[in-house]
């Protein structure tokens, strides 16, 4: 069996923060009194998006980063890019909800960055040559 301790403590990191990011969402639903959908309320709109978009980015930037841990890269480049994509994450959904598109901005370019050298890193192990 492959043990893949980098990416596990980023699964665990990113559980935490998905939690932390839904409960809010729980929370002003029964404030608002809206079970589904948001109301028109803005707070409850925000915080379902950095949500949603926490949960589009996450999955696919774990199974590369599992994927580029368990083909045997330096630890270090496993750290960098988890790092990237948790520091990316962190900055959108800040940004999404204090509404700091700069921040925001900037946290889906450290998460473009992450996938990006993630799939490269992955196409290079994966390439023939």
């Amino acid at each position: 069996m492959t043990v893949l301790p980098i990416t596990s403590i980023f699964v665990a990191t990113f559980a935490v923060a998905l939690v932390a990011l839904s409960f809010p969402i729980s929370l002003r639903r029964a404030k608002v009194g809206k079970m589904v959908g948001d109301s028109a309320d803005e707070t409850l709109r925000r915080r379902i998006r950095a949500q949603g978009n926490f949960i589009e980015y996450v999955p696919l930037g774990v199974i590369s980063l599992c994927l580029v841990e368990a083909q045997v890269a330096p630890a270090w480049m496993v750290v960098a890019i988890g790092t990237t994509l948790a520091l990316g994450r962190l900055l959108h959904a800040i940004g999404m909800l204090r509404g700091l598109e700069a921040v925001r901005g900037f946290g889906m370019l450290f998460t473009y960055a992450a996938l990006l050298v993630s799939a490269g890193r992955l196409v290079l192990d994966a390439a023939p040559w």
